[in-house]
Formats: C-alpha cells, sequence, structure tokens
C-alpha cells in the first residue's frame, strides 16, 4: 500500500462527496470506510484508477447510510441517483475543501484542526499530539468543526485571506510529536498555490520558506533560543532561501502588494544578508512602512521601531517605540535591547527581568534572564 498516495487522495474524495451533496461529517465517515476497502483489497487487487475507485466506494457507502437513516428521507430522494461508474472528472474539488474547512462560521482554532484532518489527512491522534492536547479533546474539537460547516454551500468564491490565515496559524503552532506543523503548512500551501493563481498565496509560501529555512539556527544544542544576530548562519538552509525568494519575486512582479509579500521581502532581506551586521536595516524600515499601511497591526509597529533603531540609532527607535502602547506583547523586552544599544545598562537590566516575568513562553521567558544576568554581570565589572 502507498501510504503517501492515499493521503494525497483522501482529501481529493472527501471534496468530491461534498460537492456532490454529502455533508461534511457523512462524506468523511464514507471516505473512512472507503480507505478501509482500500486496505483490504488494493494490495490483491490494485486499481487502474484509485481516486475513481475511492470515489465510487466512498460515495455508495454515504448512500447506504442515507438510505438506512430515515431522519435523512429528503437528502436520500436528492441523491438516490448513484453516477455510473467511469473516471471522476479532473475538477478542482480540494480548492473549495480548503474554503470550506477555513469557514468564517469557525473559530481560528476549529478552523486549524478540521483543515489538518480533511485537507491534510492528518489523524485526530497526530494533531492531538502536536497540539499537546488529549485525544478526545480533540476529536471533539474537530466533531464540533465538521457539524458547523455540515450543510454549508460553497456557492460563492471562498475567502483567500481567510485560508490564509489559517494556514499561517498551523505554520506558527512550529512541530511537536511526530507532526512538523511547520513543514505540514508549507506542504499544505504548495498544494493551494498550484490550484489558486494569487501573489498572496505565493506571498504566503515564500515567507514560510524563508523563516524555515532558519530554522537550525534559532536553538543551541541545550534548547535555548539563539537570537537572530547571534545565529550560525551556515546552519539555514540556502535551498529554501533561494526558493523563497524566487517565489517572491515572481509574485512582487505582479504588482499586487499584500501583507504576506510584505512580510516574506523582510524575512528575504535578513537572509539574504551574510552576517547580521551587513543586514540592510534601511530597506527592512522601509517594507515596515508598507506593512503598516497595509494592516495598520501594532505589533507591525513595534518591529518597524526595532528596525528603525537598527537603521538610525537606538534613540530614534526607543522614540518610535515610544508612540505605542506599553502593553503590546514584547514592548517591554525591545525597550530593554534598545537601552543596551544605547549604553544604558541599569535601565536595560531591569527592563530585560521585566520581560522575562512577561513572556509568553519558557524558552522566551528564560532567554530574557539570561540576558538580564548578563548585563547585571557587566555592571558588576565582570565579578
Amino acid at each position: 500500500m502507498d501510504e503517501g498516495l492515499l493521503r494525497v487522495l483522501t482529501p481529493e474524495v472527501l471534496a468530491v462527496l461534498v460537492r456532490r451533496g454529502a455533508d461534511f461529517a457523512a462524506a468523511e465517515d464514507a471516505v473512512q470506510e472507503a480507505l478501509l476497502e482500500a486496505v483490504r483489497r488494493w494490495p490483491d487487487e490494485p486499481p487502474r484508477d484509485p481516486k475513481g475507485w475511492l470515489v465510487t466506494v466512498a460515495w455508495r457507502r454515504f448512500l447506504d447510510a442515507a438510505r438506512a437513516d430515515t431522519a435523512r428521507r429528503r437528502r436520500e430522494d436528492a441523491v438516490e441517483e448513484e453516477p455510473g461508474p467511469g473516471p471522476v472528472p479532473d475538477t478542482d474539488d480540494s480548492l473549495q475543501l480548503y474554503f470550506l474547512c477555513a469557514h468564517p462560521s469557525l473559530t481560528p482554532s476549529s478552523a486549524v484542526a478540521l483543515t489538518l484532518r480533511a485537507v491534510g489527512g492528518l489523524t485526530t491522534r497526530q494533531i492531538a499530539a502536536a497540539y499537546l492536547v488529549p485525544e478526545a479533546t480533540m476529536a471533539q474539537r474537530i466533531s464540533r468543526a465538521k457539524r458547523t460547516v455540515s450543510g454549508v454551500r460553497l456557492d460563492r468564491p471562498g475567502d483567500v485571506a481567510t485560508v490564509l490565515r489559517v494556514l499561517y496559524l498551523v505554520f506558527n503552532e512550529g512541530y511537536s510529536g511526530d507532526v512538523d506543523l511547520a513543514a505540514e503548512a508549507i506542504r499544505l500551501t504548495r498544494q493551494l498555490a498550484a490550484r489558486i493563481d494569487h501573489p498572496e498565496v505565493s506571498g504566503l509560501l515564500a515567507l514560510m520558506l524563508l523563516h524555515h529555512a532558519r530554522r537550525a539556527g534559532r536553538t543551541a544544542p541545550d534548547g535555548s533560543l539563539v537570537p537572530l544576530a547571534e545565529q550560525d548562519r551556515t546552519r539555514w538552509d540556502t535551498a529554501a532561501i533561494t526558493e523563497g525568494v524566487a517565489v517572491l519575486q515572481a509574485a512582487l512582479a505582479r504588482d499586487r502588494l499584500g501583507e504576506f509579500q510584505a512580510q516574506a521581502a523582510i524575512a528575504a532581506l535578513h537572509a539574504d544578508a551574510p552576517t547580521a551586521a551587513e543586514t540592510d536595516w534601511v530597506q527592512i524600515v522601509e517594507w515596515y512602512d508598507e506593512l503598516a499601511a497595509l494592516t495598520d497591526n501594532p505589533v507591525v509597529r513595534l518591529n518597524r521601531a526595532v528596525a528603525v533603531g537598527e537603521a538610525d540609532g537606538p534613540r530614534a527607535g526607543l522614540a518610535a517605540l515610544a508612540a505605542l502602547d506599553e502593553s503590546l506583547p514584547r514592548h517591554t523586552a525591545a525597550r530593554a535591547y534598545l537601552h543596551e544599544r544605547a549604553d544604558d545598562l541599569p535601565t536595560a537590566a531591569a527592563l530585560y527581568a521585566r520581560a522575562a516575568h512577561e513572556a509568553g513562553t519558557a524558552a522566551e521567558r528564560d532567554h530574557l534572564i539570561r540576558q538580564a544576568a548578563r548585563i547585571n554581570t557587566r555592571l558588576r565589572g565582570g565579578r
């Protein structure tokens, strides 16, 4: 059995059933039964058209279940005519499945889980392990999501922006257990890019590739965070960087700038610099200006303030930071860094310690504690 082939075909077959009128939950049950039948029969009787075989078996299973359920009599009447055997039309059902799983009626966490289950082909156990929650909890989340989208008609164009945000959420979860969600997000975004001609899809793919390329350098052997300026750039994936830059350049050439393209342009400038000292901070500030105009996001403005501190000096960065709400995530850490750059070490040490208490993750907290300890050691003259 080619498990990779089954994983690719599963969302395609599910999408066919949904397009034919099956509600999401019933369609997935039917597809799972078809997959079990394939595991039993294919080793001895491999089909000529695996997708067509799965569609035929899954559709029959769906009809059998619908006819047995008297509460669904009206649906049974609507789907009682079974399509004849033969090749499955090469229509783009998978794209509709992306839009269904990222439906606006779903919460972000539910949309992510449903996308990984239906489009990614991951098991509930794999998704639960990746999110470090019990399998029963994840099963309930996915079941609720399937009930929410059951009966949703995709008779209007889907919202590409919503799909991209869901994929970006998947990417930002990183990896845990036996599922690398960052790699999974890249795989799904590649699939989406092959199905839809949209510069922001390319922008997101480029952004993921460029960020993922630096992954090996982000942590030390003991698991501690390594700041960008201190990372060993020989550990970066140059092939992924080259691909990301090429994808980005093709998207930017279409002159339809979006926020993911702007973020990817910033990532490309970091990835392209041979050393931290050679980073083109002036151009990075310009791209942050573009990004701020597109999103009006205060976190973008915070990151821009840090870039201004690199391009025009720490005092200029602190002035830009002073205009922002101090409750923003990492605001205190950014102030600490800029005060250190300005040689105001007592203030920097105090701010690093405060930022450690505000940190959202243990790794970030430990990093900030080490920064505060390092400066305090300098203040004591190395004693």
